[in-house]
């Protein structure tokens, strides 16, 4: 989807899904995509559009970019989340940067971490990058130094497969799609 916010120094925001699975051998291996406009590998991930919710977008953008489904995944947390009446819980994201998208745009990035125990169950949606490549973390790093992919996606996979084992593993499906339907603040001007 194309920069919501146009104008210079302006920013957009979107999610991130860093995605790991191990191998039989006990090897984690990192998901990237070769990105069909910049032609370099990165990670699953893409706009928050103005009518979506953070989580709305990611499940979105997983299916687009990866073919993954929400149930098809766990998704990493640093604890359980708190139960709040009339409010709709995200999961907390892995962490969040702002980063440079062109020459005077940007990107505020919510990344999330997910665990996938298979390849994913359907295809990507036509027009999407059909380069989808498992790479040990090893590999990412020597991609990332040749310019083959981006310097901060390995960064952030060796991130998260330091920070795995301090982390809850939840279904994904645990957290909601939909948008609170009642309460919330009422506006007196």
């Amino acid at each position: 989807m194309p920069h919501i916010h146009t104008e210079p120094g302006q920013h957009d925001m979107t999610v991130s899904a860093y995605i790991v699975r191990q191998r039989e051998d006990g090897k984690w291996l990192c998901l990237v995509h070769m990105h069909r406009k910049i032609d370099v590998l990165m990670q699953v991930g893409g706009h928050i559009e103005l009518n979506q919710t953070p989580w709305q977008a990611m499940a979105s953008e997983l299916r687009d970019e990866s073919g993954y489904d929400l149930s098809e995944l766990s998704i990493l947390q640093w604890s359980s989340p708190p139960p709040i009446s009339q409010k709709i819980i995200h999961p907390q994201p892995l962490l969040t940067n702002t980063h440079r998208a062109g020459e005077d745009h940007y990107h505020s990035d919510t990344c999330y971490g997910f665990i996938a125990n298979t390849e994913p169950q359907h295809s990507m949606a036509d027009g999407e990058s059909d380069d989808l490549r498992w790479l040990s973390l090893k590999e990412l790093q020597v991609s990332a130094a040749q310019g083959d992919a981006l310097q901060d996606v390995a960064e952030i996979y060796e991130y998260l497969l330091d920070s795995r084992l301090s982390m809850i593993e939840m279904p994904a499906t645990d957290f909601s799609l939909a948008k609170p339907e009642k309460g919330g603040i009422v506006y007196k001007r």
